[in-house]
């Protein structure tokens, strides 16, 4: 004898939970400078979009990133070939409800303005080479640090951003010289 249950109202529980929980993993990246790092895919392996925060110098290197996962990317100050020179200066992006700014430089002067214009949860900066997680009130201040050639003593690092409605982001970086985690506390400012 074969008991029945609710399944039916069970898989549409299911199906609510899952359309309400659903996650999505961000590639970040940042200050390429030419040099497509060898861990990069391992790294971003099953994200489903990359958001880019200039400096790629190098524009056959969006072709690769755009191989993993499709591609939100800014131009850099050193982005200055004519494949580069397209691209948006500060790009605004909703991915699962949550809003993102992406600019190359934290200090860029028009920076306020679009913060205030757009009131991202999540801005997306480059140009310092730093990683950095900040919370500074409501916005969230993300530094994927730099995934190209090392500068001064400053970490090679890139990483992910999931995203889930209802859920604050949650951001891990990779350090590419070591093949590990790179260790993040969150500041506040």
């Amino acid at each position: 004898m074969r008991i029945h249950s609710a399944s039916a109202f069970d898989d549409g529980d299911r199906e609510a939970k899952r359309a309400t929980s659903r996650t999505l993993r961000v590639g970040l990246v940042s200050d390429l400078h030419g040099r497509f790092d060898p861990l990069l895919p391992k790294v971003l392996r099953g994200v489903e979009r990359i958001v880019l925060a200039g400096d790629t110098v190098d524009e056959t290197l969006l072709d690769r990133l755009r191989e993993i996962a499709p591609l939100h990317a800014v131009r850099g100050n050193n982005d200055l070939s004519p494949g580069l020179l397209v691209l948006p200066e500060l790009l605004d992006l909703e991915v699962e409800g949550v809003r993102i700014l992406v600019a190359h430089d934290r200090k860029d002067r028009r920076l306020p303005a679009a913060i205030e214009r757009s009131r991202p949860d999540v801005l997306v900066v480059g140009h310092s080479h730093q990683p950095l997680v900040a919370r500074e009130g409501r916005l969230l201040v993300v530094n994927p640090g730099s995934a190209g050639p090392r500068r001064f003593r400053l970490p090679r690092t890139a990483g992910t951003m999931t995203l889930a409605r209802g859920r604050p982001p949650r951001v891990a970086l990779w350090d590419l010289d070591r093949d590990a985690p790179y260790p993040l506390a969150l500041s506040r400012r």
